[in-house]
């Protein structure tokens, strides 16, 4: 048996946090649309085994990998994503569950406050700039000797 990707527990969770589907045409309603636990299970599949989105298998029931896909794109548009992790944070914080001794905070994606110090600036050392080797100043071009 298959090792379940989206468990109840989890899926409860993320199930309100999901945009509603758009309602359907009555003349011509087309396709039904496939269920969204079922894309977020072929979505978890594809980033977790790392295949290419054309290389979902469809026995797997989750639909076509662009579908998966645009479903991804279109939630990820929507702030899904965002809001899923600040639930599961604050679920972890109040679980008490974070351990902190581990983390670590990038300094590229944090902003410093009050200004922080700027970088010196890179003084030349030399006036003139040197010489080109893909090019000449001479008017004319100089040829081989002939011989």
């Amino acid at each position: 048996m298959a090792k379940v990707l989206v468990d109840d527990r989890l899926w409860s969770q993320i199930k309100p946090l999901l945009p509603r589907p758009k309602r359907r045409r009555r003349r011509y309603p087309g396709r039904k649309p496939l269920d969204n636990r079922q894309v977020l299970t072929g979505i978890l599949f594809v980033l977790k085994t790392g295949i290419p989105w054309e290389y979902l298998p469809t026995e797997l029931g989750c639909g076509s990998g662009m579908t998966c896909w645009r479903r991804l794109h279109a939630w990820q548009r929507a702030g899904v994503w965002t809001r899923l992790h600040r639930v599961l944070l604050a679920q972890l914080r109040a679980a008490d569950a974070l351990d902190w001794s581990r983390a670590i905070v990038d300094s590229s994606s944090i902003r410093a406050l009050r200004g922080g110090k700027k970088r010196a600036r890179i003084r030349r050392i030399d006036g003139s700039w040197g010489a080109s080797t893909i090019s000449s100043r001479m008017d004319t071009a100089s040829h081989w000797p002939s011989g």
